[in-house]
């Protein structure tokens, strides 16, 4: 059939209307580091309350009268949720536009966490908190897709990233000294209603700062793999945290073995032959991608297992007050605080390599430094195990976020942050769930005991920390960058 101009000039509008409207530029810089501050608000909330229950868990216990068990499932509830979820809600970001879901996610992330505040059971608790992962999974892979739709020049869009993952990892590291100062005079209820005021104010800011956005070619969404990859992470993460009750070669714990095994297996399967897979698993044929994401893992296992030892050791065992063991994590947050942004400006300079194996040293440390403890180690060696922990967690974010974007072509960046985000969380779901299991059931006095495998871990995580410094990217040094 033959077409006239104006059915082609027709075609073409149609066409043209179908397409997603072009991004908004933002074009001053003060609109830019404007989107980038909102961003990092909303990114210190999900960092923030993946740790600032760990200081308060031993008050939740006695509120609600349950034992390290349960405890463990309200901080990995909320780690859990949001490590299955995170892509899920990038690709829902992508095709509804970005503004639209990230504000979706602050508003159900401050419902969430009034259904925390007013939990009168755990088991009320524990899915509030799993709402409060939905919510926060829509935050985070979908902030740095916003930021970096606002920074349009490389070299500002690098210092962004920095920030951007700076800010996340303070906010894990500051999560216990917060805790730990709300809980002085207030109950465990604070760690949740804390999270009100600042959701408003990033709902408010959203809407006067932040663009909307989407990409120009939304993926589908894969719903097979999100269930897959959901089932396989409760999975690993629930035969951590039951072990220790079940028994670790009980019938029912090896059927949880096999079980994630198979899962796996099926989820490897199933991704590879999907067109728009949820987790493509040939992008792990790259040794400098798969070696950012298990560098994520490593990091976030080693700052979970210290933090929740630390709390549980300091509180039960040497008998302080929540404020006095959130108080004791200083040193931590102040590494990560002066370390963090360094790294940045070293990644801009010379590349990840030497930020990471930084990073390495001080985790390995840190970790060395307790795998003799006693009740009564000094206080002293304690602040300094800590310290080296937080310089170690801070020099690793920024490198660990840069060599996944590097590992990968520029098309895929949001793909390489949106699993190294996942990376992260499952990292921190699998360390609770590993220092819990380690010191369930002790007493006040075999605690310190039952902990020092845990700093074993802290250390072998900084030693993988090394080796996966061999794969990162090294740069020439430019006296302008960062």
């Amino acid at each position: 059939m033959t077409t006239t101009p104006a059915h082609q000039n027709a075609h073409r509008k149609a066409e043209q209307d179908r397409r997603p409207p072009a991004p908004p530029v933002v074009s001053s810089a003060r609109g830019r580091w404007a989107v980038l501050a909102v961003c990092c608000l909303s990114m210190f909330l999900v960092g923030l309350d993946t740790t600032i229950v760990n200081v308060g868990l031993p008050s939740i216990g006695r509120g609600l009268g349950v034992g390290t068990r349960a405890l463990e499932w309200v901080v990995d509830a909320y780690t859990l949720v949001l490590a299955g979820l995170l892509i899920s809600s990038g690709a829902l970001a992508d095709r509804f536009g970005r503004r639209r879901v990230f504000r979706c996610g602050l508003a159900l992330f401050g419902v969430a966490s009034l259904g925390c505040a007013l939990a009168p059971s755990v088991g009320v608790l524990v899915a509030a908190r799993a709402l409060q992962g939905v919510g926060a999974s829509m935050l985070s892979p979908v902030a740095l897709a916003i930021v970096v739709n606002a920074m349009p020049d490389p070299k500002e869009r690098a210092r962004a990233i920095g920030i951007w993952a700076s800010v996340f990892g303070l906010s894990m590291a500051v999560g216990p000294v917060t805790g730990g100062l709300l809980l002085t005079g207030l109950d465990w209820r604070a760690l949740f209603w804390v999270n009100v005021p600042v959701v408003a104010a990033a709902l408010l800011l959203s809407a006067v700062f932040v663009p909307e956005s989407r990409a120009p070619r939304a993926r589908r969404l894969d719903l097979p793999g999100q269930a897959l990859l959901a089932l396989l992470l409760t999975l690993v993460v629930g035969v951590l945290i039951e072990g220790p009750r079940i028994g670790w070669t009980s019938p029912t714990a090896l059927a949880g073995y096999a079980g994630a095994v198979a899962v796996a297996a099926v989820f490897v399967r199933v991704e590879a032959r999907r067109p728009e897979p949820l987790m493509d698993p040939r992008l792990f044929a790259r040794p400098v991608f798969s070696g950012a994401v298990v560098g994520a893992v490593a990091v976030f296992v080693a700052l979970n297992t210290a933090l929740l030892l630390n709390t549980l050791y300091l509180q039960h065992t040497r008998d302080w007050s929540p404020a006095a063991a959130g108080a004791a994590t200083l040193p931590l947050a102040l590494g990560a605080t002066v370390c963090a942004p360094w790294a940045g400006r070293m990644v801009g300079r010379r590349g990840s390599r030497t930020p990471l194996l930084l990073a390495g040293a001080f985790l390995t440390a840190g970790g060395l430094c307790l795998v003799r403890l006693t009740p009564h180690t000094s206080v002293y060696l304690l602040l300094a195990a800590y310290g080296l922990v937080g310089v170690g967690f801070g020099f690793a974010n920024a490198p660990i976020t840069d060599t996944a974007v590097d590992g990968l072509p520029a098309a895929r960046a949001g793909v390489a942050g949106a699993i190294t985000s996942t990376a992260r969380q499952l990292g921190a779901a699998l360390g609770i769930a590993l220092a819990g299991g380690l010191v369930a059931g002790s007493g006040p006095v075999g605690l310190a005991h039952a902990a020092r495998p845990g700093w074993a871990v802290v250390a072998a995580c900084g030693v993988l920390l090394l080796a996966v410094a061999r794969f990162s990217p090294r740069k020439e040094a430019t006296p302008d960058a960062g």
